[in-house]
């Protein structure tokens, strides 16, 4: 997969694309990561790329031009590839979000700064919003991190399990379940049993009990989501799970 990320900070990108599960990723060929420098696309000797904004107010608002500039000219006659901006307003990143995005070859993320950008690149030339949660940034470059990260794990032979990323947190719905190493006891605290036990059945039932316990006591707003079985549900119930709202218990 090739992610073009475009950004006034391609410097940002240093540091975290050079480290660990990303950084072997594209040592054997599975993603690509292209920084593109939107300030190289601005005309004019100051090569300037933001303005007061129309109508008055603070802050500045990043100008069409440049960006529309860099973008056509890395996608060129493309077509379907996904452009991306990473913006407080866009639709939510989730699990199911980096699922959906790991399926494009090609990936274009726009990040914003300042007061955000021109809408006539939301309007005209963004295919997607995205936002990595309910909160501002100073800029979309730690977003779009986020998201070639949690877009990478997904890829085939990108993990050395080939199974790690579908046991992830959210994958199924839920959170997941606790894991416990060597020691097996440490400063008194041992490890659960039944991860001792060799019994391969049992042990998935309780990583099971464990992610839906986990979910009920930290997320509990997931299960209405998550794909859950007769036997999970019988769990929950006996967990107190749905609560019945006080005005529709008895009298």
């Amino acid at each position: 997969m090739r992610f073009d990320v475009f950004t006034l900070f391609p410097e940002m990108f240093t540091g975290p694309l050079q480290e660990s599960i990303i950084k072997r990723a594209q040592e054997r060929g599975l993603i690509s990561v292209h920084l593109h420098n939107i300030r190289d696309y601005a005309a004019g000797r100051h090569r300037i790329t933001d303005d007061a904004p129309y109508g008055g107010g603070g802050g500045m608002v990043m100008k069409p031009e440049p960006i529309f500039a860099a973008v056509e000219a890395v996608l060129g006659d493309e077509k379907g590839v996904p452009v991306i901006l990473l913006s407080p307003q866009g639709r939510l990143f989730t699990h199911q979000v980096a699922k959906e995005l790991s399926r494009h070859p090609r990936l274009a993320l726009i990040c914003g700064r300042y007061e955000g950008v021109d809408e006539r690149v939301r309007e005209h030339l963004a295919t997607d919003e995205i936002s990595i949660g309910d909160y501002v940034l100073s800029g979309g470059e730690l977003a779009a991190m986020v998201v070639i990260d949690a877009v990478t794990r997904l890829l085939p032979g990108v993990l050395g399990d080939p199974g790690a990323a579908f046991e992830d947190s959210h994958a199924w719905g839920l959170l997941e379940y606790p894991h416990y190493t060597r020691p097996a006891v440490f400063r008194g605290w041992g490890v659960p049993e039944v991860l001792l036990s060799g019994n391969h059945a049992a042990i998935a039932r309780w990583r099971r009990e464990q992610a839906l316990r986990r979910t009920l006591e930290r997320r509990p707003d997931l299960l209405e989501r998550a794909v859950l079985t007769e036997e999970d549900r019988a769990f929950l119930a006996r967990l107190g799970w749905p609560k019945t709202p006080e005005s529709d218990k008895p009298t």
